[in-house]
């Protein structure tokens, strides 16, 4: 799997093994013989033209990179972004906005990855303005992790460049609160100056953020930094990641922890995405009719069972 990792976010990390250097540091765990896809989200079944992904019917992905500034050890698409083949050309993003001008039904679009604020600002300034001239086009939404990793990308120039398209959100991965560190709040801070909605979507990671005095302290930070916590996301059945896997027992005693020690804003909804592209499920106990070694939950089109426990480390 790729690596790269920012200068700024290396020196987040205080030793091996800490939060920050499981998330961005390779590990022999990542190799460990699980039998999980390598596109787990099924994303392939719901791509009419390269760059588009179209699961929903009023929303749509738009991937305008292929590379981000550095590589999560846990990433959904973590056998995909970075490589190679792995790249969105002029003529493909062009056709992907072709497809939704064709599309009527899309409002929605998600501006993806990669990371789409590694483009340089003109050639994102022109996709945002072929988006905006689409009339039934109402919504944009960028998912970034610049704002963690590479904070200094945030100028006032890509902030002014966002602000010419409104209205525009941008959700970005906080998963540790070290990560509000001050270079990614002032890159907050310049962002929701402009208006920009900002989003957080983390993920629930096993030797990252498992524990509810380290949620609290991150979402506080997050409603500090004017980010909304949005999601706690169930870890992905992605190829290479199960050993960040975090028992969904864990996941709701921590969001019935952080009840009534933080304002009700600054929690954010647990949710799953099941394989098979279904779309997100909140973890809720009328969604869940069994854990154990096995995840059992409730969707639209009936029982899923998903993998609930870690895999042994490779030795």
């Amino acid at each position: 799997y790729p690596l790269s990792i920012t200068p700024h976010y290396f020196q987040l990390i205080e030793s091996p093994g800490d939060p920050i250097w499981n998330q961005c540091v390779p590990q022999i765990s990542e190799l460990s013989l699980d039998d999980l896809p390598e596109d787990s989200m099924n994303e392939a079944a719901f791509t009419p033209v390269p760059a588009v992904v179209h699961r929903y019917p009023d929303r749509a992905l738009l991937m305008i990179s292929g590379r981000c500034a550095g590589y999560c050890r846990f990433c959904t698409r973590k056998s995909r972004v970075g490589t190679r083949g792995f790249v969105f050309s002029r003529d493909q993003i062009n056709a992907g906005i072709q497809y939704i001008v064709r599309t009527p039904a899309i409002r929605d679009v998600v501006l993806t990855g990669g990371d789409p604020l590694l483009l340089d600002d003109g050639p994102l300034d022109n996709i945002l303005k072929q988006l905006r001239r689409i009339e039934h086009v109402e919504i944009i939404r960028i998912g970034s992790r610049v704002p963690v990793t590479l904070p200094g990308r945030i100028t006032e120039e890509l902030c002014q460049l966002l602000a010419k398209h409104h209205p525009v959100y941008l959700n970005t991965h906080f998963n540790h609160p070290r990560e509000l560190a001050e270079e990614s709040i002032k890159a907050c801070a310049m962002l929701a100056d402009c208006g920009i909605n900002l989003g957080n979507q983390t993920v629930l990671l096993r030797g990252v953020n498992d524990d509810h005095d380290v949620m609290i302290e991150l979402c506080r930070g997050l409603l500090k930094a004017r980010v909304r916590p949005y999601y706690l996301h169930h870890l992905d059945q992605a190829k290479g990641t199960s050993h960040f896997r975090v028992p969904v027992e864990r996941g709701l005693a921590i969001i019935q922890a952080m009840r009534g020690h933080i304002s009700g804003m600054g929690i954010p909804q647990y949710v799953v995405d099941p394989p098979g592209g279904e779309g997100k499920v909140p973890l809720s106990p009328s969604k869940i009719e069994g854990m154990g070694e096995t995840l059992k939950v409730r969707t639209s089109s009936g029982l899923v069972e998903l993998p609930n426990r870690p895999v042994k480390d490779v030795v």
